[in-house]
């Protein structure tokens, strides 16, 4: 239809706005409903991404708390085994604490057992050391054992042990400060002398020995010469002359020489013993003796005779009563020292 056409009503003509004003409004309806829609998308997406990502999340979380409950029970089972091995630990120190004082007490006991049992070989090396010097003189067997209970007593560092091996230091100073004497030497000597004394000749027995020419005659070049010595030769063996220095040599029947070697073998052996019980007189008188009967009635040219005159002479010029030092002190502390730790034990 025309704008001019006749047959348009008025109510046409007033409807006619109300389309034109419809239309920018449906449009804008549409706009709005696709915005809502787009933003109802957006937010549906962004929901469902946040909803994917919280489960995600809560799947990590729910993972690392299953992993922490396991860490967790790891940890309490740890926490118990290593409460059990405490306890344990606690237990086995209780015990090694027990044990290390029953081992104090033991080490104890021992220790003094041990001073005991040293301080008791010390007092006996003393008692023979004494022994040796009061009654068989030997210095070297007593400065032995002395030099023995010193190094004994080196194991126990106590000031009663260390005052006790300062006298057996000073016992042994003294001891070696003494002239050396030879009492088993000069006793085996004189014992050797006397089991030789069947073995001398006596004066009694000595036979000239028969001269010698110093040039022998040539007798083979003539047989009468021969001859006439050998006739002086059996004329020189009937009748032998010798001189004797000696006014009036003795002359023993068996019986007496019998008794006279063995006074002799007697005379040595009391010899022996005045040395051992260092009975100076006794020792000297016996070889003077001794000495004497060698020179007056054996054959001093023979060299066995010779021999024991020469060794008789020499252990009689020697010395044999020595000051002996006395180890009672040394015995009295060391026998202190042993009653003390008897007490100490008790």
């Amino acid at each position: 239809m025309s704008e001019t056409d006749p047959m348009l009503s008025p109510q046409t003509e007033a409807a006619r706005p109300e389309r034109h004003f419809f239309a920018p409004a449906m449009v804008v309806a549409i706009l709005a409903i696709v915005l809502l829609a787009w933003h109802w998308l957006d937010s549906r997406q962004r929901y469902t991404a946040l909803e994917l990502t919280l489960s995600q999340r809560l799947n990590e979380f729910d993972t690392r708390n299953r992993e922490s409950q396991l860490l967790a029970q790891k940890a309490e089972e740890s926490g118990t085994q290593l409460a059990a091995r405490i306890a344990l630990i606690e237990q086995k120190l209780a015990e090694s604490r027990n044990q290390q004082e029953a081992l104090q007490v033991l080490y104890q006991e021992f220790a003094n057992n041990r001073d005991e049992r040293v301080v008791a070989e010390v007092e006996q090396l003393l008692v023979i050391a004494s022994e040796q010097l009061q009654l068989a003189g030997n210095i070297r067997s007593a400065l032995l054992a002395l030099q023995t209970a010193d190094m004994r007593l080196q194991q126990i560092d106590k000031p009663q042990a260390i005052q006790l091996r300062k006298l057996i230091g000073r016992d042994i100073a003294r001891l070696q400060a003494l002239p050396a004497v030879d009492v088993v030497g000069a006793s085996l000597r004189m014992e050797a002398l006397a089991s030789t004394v069947d073995k001398l000749p006596l004066m009694s027995e000595h036979h000239p020995r028969p001269a010698t020419d110093a040039i022998a005659p040539d007798y083979e070049t003539n047989p009468w010469r021969r001859l006439a010595g050998e006739i002086w030769r059996d004329i020189r063996q009937l009748v032998r002359i010798e001189r004797i220095d000696r006014p009036e040599p003795p002359l023993l029947t068996p019986e007496q020489s019998f008794f006279l070697r063995e006074n002799l073998r007697l005379r040595l052996l009391t010899a022996r013993i005045a040395l051992l019980q260092r009975d100076e007189a006794t020792f000297h008188a016996d070889l003077r003796a001794a000495e004497e009967w060698l020179k007056r009635y054996f054959d001093t040219d023979d060299p066995a005779v010779k021999n024991a005159v020469a060794t008789v002479h020499q252990l009689g010029s020697s010395t044999v009563n020595i000051q002996l030092p006395d180890l009672a002190e040394t015995l009295n502390a060391a026998n202190r020292y042993k009653l003390t730790l008897e007490r100490s034990a008790q």
